[in-house]
């Protein structure tokens, strides 16, 4: 499920967006949705990869039993995101470079794995080096 989000924020990258992406799977593991950071592509700032997966994924009946697969931290959008839907896991591909709000998903009981990838701690680093000025305005800071 990792290699779904993975694809995604190398597409992101390649586009010259932030490289991040997200898919929402139900519990059977089928892909509902999927996508990628487009803050940059869209000029749109709500345009998370976790946002872009959800809507991708289109309208459910219930969330319950789903799992966003997320290659960063989700944010406290993102994040907020997940628990206002119930959303019952997220799995992340890394929190090295950016800790968002999942140990306070963990906390309202939605389950977290974090796998710490080397390949996405690198791509990130390597972003965040090239690009600080767009990676603090993606995470909101000057």
């Amino acid at each position: 499920m990792l290699a779904v989000a993975v694809e995604e924020a190398r597409m992101g990258l390649a586009e010259g967006g932030i490289p991040i992406g997200a898919a929402l799977f139900d519990g059977d593991g089928r892909l509902l949705g999927r996508g990628h950071n487009r803050r940059v592509q869209d000029g749109d700032a709500s345009m998370h990869a976790e946002t872009s997966a959800f809507r991708n994924a289109g309208r459910q009946r219930s969330y319950r039993g789903t799992t966003m697969v997320t290659t960063l931290s989700p944010c406290w959008y993102c994040s907020g995101l997940v628990r206002q839907f119930g959303i019952s896991h997220v799995l992340i591909g890394e929190a090295t470079t950016f800790v968002g709000g999942h140990d306070w998903l963990a906390e309202h009981g939605v389950g977290i794995t974090v796998v710490e990838d080397p390949e996405l701690i690198s791509l990130m680093t390597d972003f965040i080096a090239e690009r600080p000025e767009l990676w603090y305005e993606d995470i909101g800071q000057d």
